[in-house]
């Protein structure tokens, strides 16, 4: 049996491997598309592949720096414009409970597996809270490891084939190009974010935490800078191995059950999205990319991506999906108590 070690050293060379196919083959986001489609086929033929543990967390940092030093006086400033679509966010995240819930007891789930499976937060969080009030943890872990895989295919091609964008924005400048203070002070937030958030028990340490000291520096003008492009492309290929080895050990009867109820719900929150999209633009807050993406019900870290890659203001995206996850964390849980959502019987 191989060691650790010896997967996970595995697993870092298929992931290489596969975002120099993409990127010799000139397709879309090789650092993300590239990993994720070589470890989930890898996954899928049993191969065994493990993810990156805690260099994963750490590349998360990366994003959250990214994300705070995008949070200037500016953005700031468009506080009070965000308001307005930002409200908007409690009826998007009420509309897909009362909307998923169903539709998962309906194909068979119980009804705490149907409501965790149906909560629009991350998947670590919904996986933990779904297994403590007696979820299908299986269940769960795959559905949302499925919204996430779809909503990363999905919304680039969305992105460029509706809405016209492209996804070549500037991630950040070169490493020879930041100048050393900052990158020392952007290193020093992304440990001390993470690792004084963790201490305190904030949720989604590894990128709010760096997130926020790094906006800190960035609004006292000590930063003016993202971190290097060659850091977001680490980051970028970490996430695309820790979405694809979400399905090592998947069975023929999970790829029926669990996954394609996951791609299902997904076509139903493209409808939300969508309609939240034309709203939230009609009313002449944002670009139609930024509102979609603002909508589009992602995970914290590969939504920063796809607004870096955008080009998107990162500000007013990262604000809407850190009300969506902070509703869904504090209100998912009490929801259910207030509402009698048990776990199964026998």
């Amino acid at each position: 049996m191989p060691s650790h070690l010896a997967k996970r050293l595995a697993t870092l060379a298929l992931a290489l491997a596969g975002a120099a196919v993409f990127y010799a083959a000139h397709l879309p986001l090789p650092f993300l598309f590239g990993p994720m489609t070589a470890c989930l086929i890898a996954a899928l033929a049993g191969a065994p592949i493990k993810g990156m543990g805690q260099v994963s967390v750490a590349a998360r940092t990366i994003l959250g720096v990214a994300v705070g030093a995008s949070i200037t006086p500016e953005v700031i400033g468009r506080l009070p414009q965000m308001a307005g679509s930002v409200a908007l966010v409690p009826v998007y995240v009420v509309l897909i409970g009362l909307v998923g819930v169903p539709f998962f007891r309906r194909l068979g789930f119980d009804p705490v597996t149907s409501w965790y499976a149906a909560m629009p937060g991350g998947l670590q969080d919904m996986v933990a809270f779904g297994q403590e009030a007696g979820a299908d943890v299986r269940a769960l872990s795959l559905i949302h490891a499925t919204r996430v895989f779809a909503i990363v295919i999905v919304v680039p091609l969305i992105m460029t084939g509706l809405y016209g964008a492209t996804l070549t924005g500037a991630i950040g400048a070169p490493l020879r190009d930041v100048p050393l203070n900052e990158l020392a002070l952007m290193a020093a937030a992304a440990l001390i974010g993470w690792k004084g958030g963790e201490r305190i028990g904030l949720f989604g340490a590894s990128i709010l935490g760096p997130m926020i000291v790094t906006a800190a520096l960035s609004l006292t003008g000590l930063v003016h800078v993202r971190p290097p492009a060659e850091a977001i492309q680490t980051a970028q290929l970490l996430i695309g191995i820790g979405i694809g080895v979400q399905y090592v050990g998947v069975t023929l009867r999970e790829l029926r059950s669990f996954v394609l109820s996951g791609l299902a719900f997904v076509l139903i929150l493209a409808a939300l999205t969508a309609a939240f999209t034309e709203a939230v633009t009609l009313m002449g807050i944002a670009s139609p990319v930024e509102a979609f993406l603002a909508f589009a019900p992602g995970g914290q870290a590969e939504m920063t991506v796809l607004a870096l890659v955008a080009g998107a203001d990162l500000g007013f995206v990262i604000l809407h999906h850190l009300t969506r996850i902070v509703l869904v964390i504090l209100g998912a849980p009490m929801a259910a108590r207030l509402m009698g959502v048990t776990k199964p019987r026998g």
